[in-house]
């Protein structure tokens, strides 16, 4: 006996014949558009629930009357072939394309914000419905002969790039090694919506995911501080806080907007040495504001500026921190403003000491691997190599910039790395200059070395020991030729 959807049904298994026939579609070159995925097949049928039939034909779920638009298509990476109901935001995506329509009006003919646009647009991407060019963000394999030796080509080719805002030079603390203390007029919230408008054209156009973390100075001082994380949001970022402790009401009022990717705070040492540091009570606030981090599920971190004083209490701090942190991490000293003030830790311990960390953190899963000269070690011993600093060894002006409250674009915020001034020049015109490539670039010393995609040194370190950061490397690094 036929159901009364057996048509219907032919024509999905018919579609769904010639999709699987479909040659493997192949992924757009770096540098063009967003294109539909050449196998796309949308399909109108008169009955809902037939997908599921197809699939798992002794499902309990029937099908009933009713139009349902289903898509189908052929994934790029695997060859397998998917096919499932069309929702609303898979809708959205295609319509910007099949229709050829501006994002922006779209999403004001949606009545939603054009993140929500950006947001489908990427899931479709990431399903295969839509097919995106792979990231523009590539070192140039010419400056790194080894990585193809080593199997490191992943590391030069970035998917996301973190804009690092320093909102405000306002600041509830005066740390002994902080770099700049210096008057700085924050920008107005106008101005800080232009800049967000231009970091979404710069993603968009590089093809990356784009992560705003906010920082000061005390971020949370600013003041248009919520708005402007509302209006980060809007726009489909990732957001994270470089900050103090605060309440768990003003937290949870920005969770409530777009829960944070992470949440990082300072440490120095333990509390005697912290608090001289930072100041008296710090570390007993840092303490108390892990656990409102923790009760409202946000990915905690804890970063220390390592100094010759207190390198010794590292080891003993990752270890007080166990179970109340996800993530403890350092950086070294960058003797730039009163940092200048502090002595960094001595060059002939600083190998023993990283060997001594990289053995705690295979114990310790608080504890990471941040400072690039730990993969001389890993490489030593013929282990696997991680990241570095951002992923990719030094990131700076490649998949990290910072923004000073005045608008100027450094490749780093710990040394004194102008790029321009993002008021006067685009975010993507300033990251395509030649004043960018040239940082991101590093070292020509580091050019041949067989670790340089994961590495680079330090440009900070290497600055603020009066060496030239477009020629010398870190003095710290201890590779052996």
């Amino acid at each position: 006996m036929k159901n009364k959807w057996d048509q219907d049904l032919a024509r999905l298994r018919q579609i769904l014949q010639k999709v699987t026939e479909a040659d493997i579609p192949q992924y757009p070159d770096s540098g063009n558009s967003i294109v539909i995925n050449p196998t796309l097949e949308l399909l109108v049928l008169s009955w809902k629930h037939l997908t599921a039939l197809q699939q798992t034909p002794d499902t309990e779920i029937h099908p009933e009357p009713g139009e349902e638009l289903v898509i189908l298509f052929k994934q790029p990476e695997t060859g397998k072939v998917y096919y499932y109901p069309a929702t609303g935001p898979g809708l959205l995506a295609l319509k910007v394309f099949t229709e050829e329509l501006d994002r922006q009006k779209v999403a004001e003919e949606a009545q939603v914000v054009v993140g929500k646009v950006d947001a489908a647009i990427e899931e479709a991407c990431k399903q295969g419905v839509l097919l995106a060019p792979v990231s523009s963000l590539q070192r140039p394999e010419t400056h790194f002969p080894k990585a193809g030796s080593e199997g490191w080509q992943r590391h030069l080719q970035s998917n996301h790039f973190t804009l690092q805002w320093h909102v405000t030079q306002a600041c509830d603390l005066h740390c002994k090694h902080c770099y700049d203390r210096s008057e700085i007029s924050p920008l107005t919230l106008e101005q800080g919506i232009t800049i967000l408008d231009q970091f979404r054209d710069f993603v968009l156009k590089k093809n990356v995911r784009g992560q705003v973390t906010f920082t000061g100075g005390n971020p949370l001082l600013y003041k248009h501080f919520k708005e402007l994380y509302r209006e980060a949001a809007k726009r489909n970022f990732t957001i994270a806080i470089l900050g103090n402790p605060t309440t768990k009401d003003v937290i949870q009022s920005l969770q409530d907007i777009q829960p944070l990717s992470f949440y990082q705070v300072s440490l120095e040492g333990m509390a005697e040495q912290n608090d001289s540091i930072r100041g008296i009570g710090h570390f007993e606030r840092i303490m108390k504001f892990l656990t409102i981090l923790d009760e409202l599920n946000i990915y905690s971190m804890v970063m220390l500026t390592l100094t010759r004083e207190n390198m010794g209490q590292v080891l003993e701090l990752g270890e007080f921190l166990r179970g109340k942190v996800d993530l403890f991490t350092f950086n070294r000293l960058s003797q730039t403003g009163e940092g200048a003030a502090l002595a960094t830790a001595e060059k002939d311990a600083y190998k023993a000491f990283l060997q001594e960390y990289v053995k705690a953190v295979q114990s310790n899963p608080t504890m990471g691997l941040k400072d690039n000269l730990i993969n001389i070690i890993k490489s030593d011993q013929g282990a696997q190599v991680f990241g570095g600093c951002t992923g990719f060894g030094c990131g700076a002006a490649f998949n990290f910039c910072s923004i000073l409250p005045n608008g100027d674009m450094h490749a780093c915020r710990k040394f004194q790395s102008p790029i321009g001034n993002v008021l006067q020049s685009s975010l993507l015109e300033l990251y395509d200059s030649p004043i960018a490539e040239q940082y991101r670039m590093g070292p020509t010393e580091c050019r041949g070395c067989k670790i340089r995609p994961v590495c680079g040194g330090c440009q900070a370190v290497i600055q603020s020991s009066g060496l030239d950061i477009r020629l010398n490397k870190d003095p710290y690094c201890f590779l052996e030729d």
